[in-house]
């Protein structure tokens, strides 16, 4: 059985109102999302909004996104429990918290050592032993993991990163948010072989990603 972190009754009434009533029929990701306390991966005084519909910021620069987009790119990825995951971008650590249930391991990439820092100790605080932080340009992947079962990018990529196609894993789902700085689309590839089916799901808007394959910081 799962801790039972405070505030249980404004993470069911998220995942009620804002995912599942928005159309997120995973139930292992409606699972999840209930069951890892957000409130603790977002600094105050924006802790108290932490089961609201809204990104919030978590410093340096960065946010934690809004519930709903964290529930719909995870559910893109398809996880099942034997898979191994990367995310680039850690932020509080929240993204790596939830496909922390999900997969068998999650390796998540940040180039903030600061951001990192405060990632490790969120997951630490929930006791998260299968997430893996390295401090790096997420651009470039991670291929001492790979192939990847799922490749989850958690900022706006120009385009989708080389590495990141490469060590994708034959039948592994990658997703993103392509696109321009301001607006992004959400995007899902499908390795197939060579190949890669893509698909798309509407409009997002992330912080850039930064890095050899993304863009250049300001």
């Amino acid at each position: 059985m799962p801790p039972a972190y405070p505030r249980s009754e404004e993470r069911i009434r998220m995942v009620e109102q804002q995912i599942a009533g928005r159309g997120i029929t995973d139930t292992r990701v409606l699972a999840a999302m209930r069951e890892i306390p957000r409130h603790l991966f977002v600094p105050a005084p924006y802790d108290r909004d932490a089961y609201a519909d809204d990104p919030l910021p978590i410093g340096n620069g960065q946010t934690i996104s809004q519930p709903y987009i964290v529930a719909l790119m995870t559910g893109l990825l398809r996880i099942k429990d034997t898979d191994t995951v990367l995310e680039l971008g850690a932020g509080s650590g929240y993204q790596a918290a939830i496909l922390s249930v999900l997969a068998k391991t999650v390796i998540t990439i940040e180039r903030i050592e600061r951001v990192a820092a405060l990632a490790r100790a969120n997951l630490a605080a929930i006791v998260a032993k299968n997430v893996q932080i390295i401090i790096g340009d997420g651009t470039r992947g991670y291929p001492a993991g790979a192939p990847y079962n799922g490749i989850l990018v958690t900022a706006a990529t120009p385009q989708i990163p080389a590495p990141l196609t490469a060590q994708l894993g034959e039948g592994g789902r990658l997703v993103a948010p392509v696109g321009g700085r301001s607006l992004q689309d959400l995007v899902v590839l499908e390795r197939h072989g060579s190949r890669f089916i893509e698909a798309r799901h509407g409009g997002v808007r992330f912080v850039p990603l930064i890095g050899e394959y993304g863009w250049e910081e300001n």
